[in-house]
């Protein structure tokens, strides 16, 4: 396994003892409300928030490889070159 996999699997371990801990209620305070939520909940949620974040940040962006097909599309323009330009590159 890989370094990172390790991690992972050590890093979800611990918060779910740390979830499965910290049971008590305690008073949230909402924007507009108060109300006794569980520290499980709070904590649950924010760290799959965390990690939902976490992935759309790391993600890989898609990018372009290649642009073979835009000029394999114009062939015709291959031979544009001058014979002087030939004998200069040859």
């Amino acid at each position: 396994m890989r370094a990172k996999t390790l991690f992972i699997i050590a890093f979800t371990a611990l918060v779910t003892v740390f979830l499965v801990i910290n049971t008590d209620a305690v008073e949230f305070n909402f924007i507009f409300t108060t109300a006794e939520v569980s520290k499980l909940v709070v904590i649950g949620v924010c760290t799959f928030i965390g990690f939902v974040l976490g992935y759309f940040v790391a993600k890989p962006r898609t990018t372009v490889t290649t642009y073979d097909d835009r000029f394999d599309a114009d062939d015709s323009k291959k031979d544009h070159l001058s014979e002087e330009d030939r004998k200069y590159i040859s």
